[in-house]
């Protein structure tokens, strides 16, 4: 699995070139429908040479830009290891890929820019989060979506206590006795040492488990959800610098849990999370209308968004809206469909907003009033 970083993220979005082709597309991580990755990414890949030899490139410029995906085609070892979507960028100076667990609609598009809406979502953690399985003898950490989860592996953090603390002597370990099974919390017993030395062992695990955690964590506000014997949880929020681990946590042995039961209950502690941001934006936009702080006119919000004046941003999952706009003059010429010269303005403001320091919600279909598809909250 690919991290993608918000400075990744910001790199992509401000980087122009004549061609720039944005593919997107569901995965299979494992069985016998895996075996479609690579045709589906073999025909999005014939049909980006359709269109860009019909936009006048000729057939050798073609097949140099599009060699690295080509190559991703026939890579048995790249298959083996997929998420639930991915996602690729390249352009003649640059190629990107990222398997990400969202399953992305299908999608190629080629402009001058790259299509970057399909990631909005990851933005502001929407339906993403990490699970962190605690256990003596093992740590893990998982990263979601609303769809699954999966193991993610961080090199910079202790895999065990014993790690931590540089020492193999059992006798200084903690052990734990289950109370009433899997998911009822647990007793802490001490083997050589007493509470207080135990309390102290677990701390210093967890905080080097917290500083190896943070390079991957630092610029995210993506929940993060304990999971282990109850026990430890106080201990580790005592450890703890991550400002978005949650009040809730998973009780009991992890290794007891399968992943989708892992994921089920994970995914029942973040959703209130996740609907509290989208419904505190929509209250807002609720109570400044009328004010004129607030537009659906797609017109008047492509300008606004470009200039930093949209501080939040509704886009309904899937739109699109096809033309180009000039910055000099604030026009806005629009098409039918997807044609060489023009892109997604939707896109288009969805970057210029994250741009600009603002927040872009992607939304379902009916959520924002009077049936928009787009809706924004001016600054000013």
């Amino acid at each position: 699995m690919n991290a993608l970083s918000k400075e990744e993220l910001k790199t992509l979005m401000q980087r122009r070139n004549d061609w720039c082709v944005s593919m997107f597309m569901p995965t299979y991580r494992s069985g016998v429908e895996s075996q479609q990755n690579s045709i589906r990414l073999r025909n999005i890949v014939r049909r980006a040479e359709e269109t860009l030899t019909n936009s006048g490139l000729r057939t050798l410029e073609v097949k140099e830009l599009l060699e690295p995906v080509q190559e991703l085609v026939n890579n048995v070892l790249f298959w083996r290891n997929q998420s639930d979507g991915l996602a690729i960028f390249l352009s003649k100076d640059e190629f990107h890929y990222f398997c990400l667990p969202v399953s992305f609609d299908e999608i190629l598009v080629i402009t001058d820019r790259f299509h970057l809406k399909p990631l909005m979502p990851l933005l502001h953690g929407d339906e993403r989060f990490y699970v962190l399985a605690l256990s003596q003898n093992e740590i893990t950490l998982f990263e979601g979506t609303s769809q699954a989860v999966k193991e993610v592996n961080v090199e910079t953090m202790p895999k065990s206590l014993a790690e931590a603390l540089q020492t193999d002597n059992p006798e200084r370990q903690v052990k734990f006795r289950s109370g009433k099974g899997v998911g009822q919390g647990g007793m802490m017993s001490g083997h050589g040492a007493d509470i207080e030395d135990v309390k102290s062992n677990l701390l210093q695990y967890f905080q080097r488990v917290d500083k190896g955690l943070h390079d991957l964590l630092k610029e995210n506000n993506v929940p993060l959800v304990l999971a282990g014997v109850e026990y430890q949880f106080p201990i580790y929020r005592e450890a703890n610098s991550y400002p978005f681990l949650m009040e809730g946590g998973i009780s009991g042995n992890p290794k007891g849990l399968s992943p989708e039961q892992l994921h089920r209950d994970a995914y029942d502690i973040v959703t209130p999370h996740f609907q509290k941001a989208v419904n505190e934006a929509l209250s807002q936009y609720n109570q400044s209308m009328g004010t004129g702080l607030t537009s659906d006119n797609v017109q008047e919000i492509i300008p606004a968004a470009y200039h930093g004046r949209v501080g939040i941003l509704f886009v309904v999952q899937g739109y699109e809206y096809w033309g180009t706009y000039n910055p000099a003059n604030d026009t806005i010429s629009l098409d039918e469909k997807q044609e060489p010269g023009n892109e997604d303005l939707a896109d288009f403001a969805a970057i210029q907003t994250f741009l600009n320091g603002g927040m872009v919600f992607v939304v379902e279909p009916g959520l924002l009033p009077a049936g928009a598809r787009m809706a924004a909250v001016f600054r000013y």
